[in-house]
C-alpha cells in the first residue's frame, strides 16, 4: 500500500521522505517491524481466546513422548493465524502489490494456511490427532502449488539473457547448467513445495523448533531474492538474473518478524503452538521463494534440518513395514534424540545451530561458481 503511494506521490515530489520506500532493504525492515508488532500486539488477547474456545487444546500423541501428555495438554493450537496475520499486514502494507512473484507466493501461504487451519479444527473439534484426510490435504496442497507455479511461468518477467528460465532448473555451483523442463517444471515447482510444507509440518514438534528454523531460512532466502532481483549483484555473482523477483525480499522480511513475534509466545514453554495452520503455510512460503528465486536445490541444503525431519519419517514408516522394525527410536528424528535422553530445550538449541549452519553452508552456494 505504502509502495503504492510512494509511486503516486513521487512524481510530485509532494513528500521527499516517501524516496525511501523506493529500497527494497528500506521496506523489508519496515515488515520485519510490523509482522512483529502485530504479531506480539495480538498474542495475549489470541491466546485468551482460543484457550476459551478450545477446551482442552490441541491433542497429544498418545504414543509420543510421555511427558509431553502431562506437559503440553491444553496448550491451544492455530497460533499460525497470528503468524500469517503478521506476515499478510507486513507484505501488503511494504510490498508491491502489482508484482507478480508476491501474489504468487501469497496464494501459496493463504491455501495452505486454510488447509492447515482445517485440519486444526478438526484435530481440536474431534478431539483427535487425526484431522484432514491425507490424500485430500495433499491433492490439494499439489492444485494450489500448481497454480502459483503457473501464475509465475505465465505472467513473470522472463529473463532478457535466459528466457527459458522460468521452466528451468539451476544447478548450485555449475553456473550455466540449465535444464529447460518446460510445462514439465509445474509437477517440480509442486513437488518443491509441498514438500517443503510437509517438512516444516513435521519438524513442528517441540516448542520454538519449527519457528527459528524457518526464521533463518526466511533470512537466507531474503538475501537470495535481493541479489537475484538485482542485475548489478547477479551479473558480479554469476547468477541468473530474475526480473522482480527481489520483491520477495519484503515477505521474507514479513516473515522473520512474525517469526520473532510468535517466538515470544511459543519459546519453552509454549502458550500456544503455531498448529498445521502455521506449519504448512510457512513451510510453503519458503518453498514458493525458493521456486521463485530458482534456488530449488538449494532449499535442500539451507532447510536441510526440514529434510532430515521429513526422511526420517519416510524412513521409518517404510522400514517397519518392510521389516517390522524401526531405525529410529521414534520419528521424526527430534523424538528419536528425547528418546535418548536429550531434554527438549537441548534438541531444539542444537537444532537450531544446525539450521545456521547449513544457511551459511547454502549461502556459501552464491559465491561457488
Amino acid at each position: 500500500m505504502f509502495y503504492w503511494l510512494w509511486q503516486t506521490l513521487a512524481a510530485h515530489d509532494y513528500v521527499p521522505v516517501l524516496n525511501l520506500l523506493k529500497y527494497q532493504t528500506f521496506r523489508t525492515v519496515l515488515a520485519i517491524a510490523t509482522a512483529q508488532l502485530v504479531v506480539v500486539a495480538m498474542g495475549s488477547r489470541f491466546i485468551r481466546w482460543m484457550k476459551a474456545r478450545q477446551g482442552r487444546g490441541q491433542p497429544i500423541r498418545a504414543e509420543g513422548i510421555e511427558r509431553h501428555v502431562l506437559e503440553k495438554s491444553g496448550t491451544p493450537t492455530m497460533g499460525g493465524v497470528m503468524i500469517l496475520a503478521g506476515l499478510f499486514s507486513g507484505v501488503l502494507l511494504w510490498g508491491d502489490l502489482a508484482n507478480v512473484y508476491v501474489w504468487a507466493v501469497l496464494l501459496v501461504t493463504a491455501g495452505y494456511g486454510l488447509l492447515g487451519f482445517m485440519d486444526d479444527y478438526a484435530k481440536v473439534t474431534k478431539q483427535t490427532t487425526a484431522g484432514v484426510s491425507g490424500r485430500m490435504r495433499l491433492a490439494m496442497e499439489a492444485g494450489i502449488a500448481m497454480a502459483a507455479v503457473a501464475l509465475i511461468i505465465v505472467f513473470a518477467a522472463k529473463p532478457p539473457e535466459t528466457p527459458e528460465l522460468l521452466t528451468s532448473v539451476a544447478f548450485p555451483v555449475f553456473k550455466q547448467w540449465l535444464v529447460d523442463l518446460r510445462w514439465f517444471y509445474l509437477a517440480f515447482g509442486a513437488f518443491v513445495i509441498v514438500g517443503a510444507a510437509n517438512a516444516v509440518n513435521f519438524t513442528d514438534g517441540l516448542d520454538g523448533l519449527a519457528t527459528v528454523p524457518v526464521m533463518i531460512a526466511s533470512a537466507a532466502y531474503g538475501l537470495i531474492a535481493y541479489l537475484v532481483g538485482n542485475y548489478v549483484f547477479a551479473n558480479y555473482l554469476q547468477l541468473h538474473f530474475v526480473p522482480g523477483v527481489g520483491e520477495l525480499a519484503i515477505i521474507c522480511g514479513a516473515l522473520v518478524g512474525s517469526g520473532l513475534g510468535f517466538l515470544w509466545y511459543n519459546a519453552p514453554p509454549a502458550k500456544i503452538f503455531m498448529g498445521d495452520t502455521g506449519s504448512l503455510a510457512l513451510g510453503g512460503t519458503v518453498g514458493a521463494i525458493a521456486v521463485a528465486t530458482r534456488h530449488e536445490i538449494v532449499l535442500a541444503i539451507i532447510g536441510g534440518l526440514f529434510v532430515a525431519e521429513l526422511l526420517s519419517v519416510v524412513i521409518q514408516v517404510a522400514w517397519f513395514k518392510r521389516t517390522g522394525r524401526r531405525i529410529f527410536l521414534m520419528a521424526p528424528i527430534h523424538h528419536h534424540f528425547e528418546k535418548l535422553g536429550w531434554s527438549e530445550s537441548t534438541v531444539v538449541i542444537r537444532f537450531w545451530i544446525v539450521s545456521i549452519m547449513l544457511a551459511l553452508v547454502g549461502l556459501a552456494t552464491l559465491k561457488l561458481r
